[in-house]
């Protein structure tokens, strides 16, 4: 770990079963509890998590993953029960789409492919 470069990323979701079974179907993250409030993931590139909140989900910033095959993520995001926010599109240095994930968290898959 180094000093003042992001180290963790943390969401908040209503439902963590239903989060859980999104991240790891659509990316194969690895959750751990820490209790019946709070879902850690790893295998993501960034380790983060998932804190209980009946709130509405407010977001605050977009994260990023990537993936070499943006048609195939996409898939598996609406068929795992996520939205697509934004279809996919071209930027300079690649293409990108934004979806919302089951408990209103806005991300996004950028590919250089």
């Amino acid at each position: 770990m180094k000093n003042n470069q992001i180290n963790y990323i943390e969401f908040k979701a209503p439902y963590l079963e239903e989060i859980k079974a999104f991240y790891s179907k659509c990316f194969n993250w690895v959750f751990t509890y820490y209790g019946p409030n709070y879902i850690a993931f790893s295998e993501s590139g960034l380790d983060g998590g998932f804190e209980k909140s009946d709130s509405k989900i407010i977001n605050g910033v977009l994260v990023v993953l990537y993936h070499e095959d943006l048609s195939l993520v996409k898939n598996n995001v609406v068929q795992f029960a996520g939205i697509i926010s934004k279809d996919i599109f071209s930027f300079l240095g690649g293409r990108r789409f934004q979806f919302l994930d089951p408990a209103g968290n806005e991300l996004a898959v950028w590919s250089d492919k």
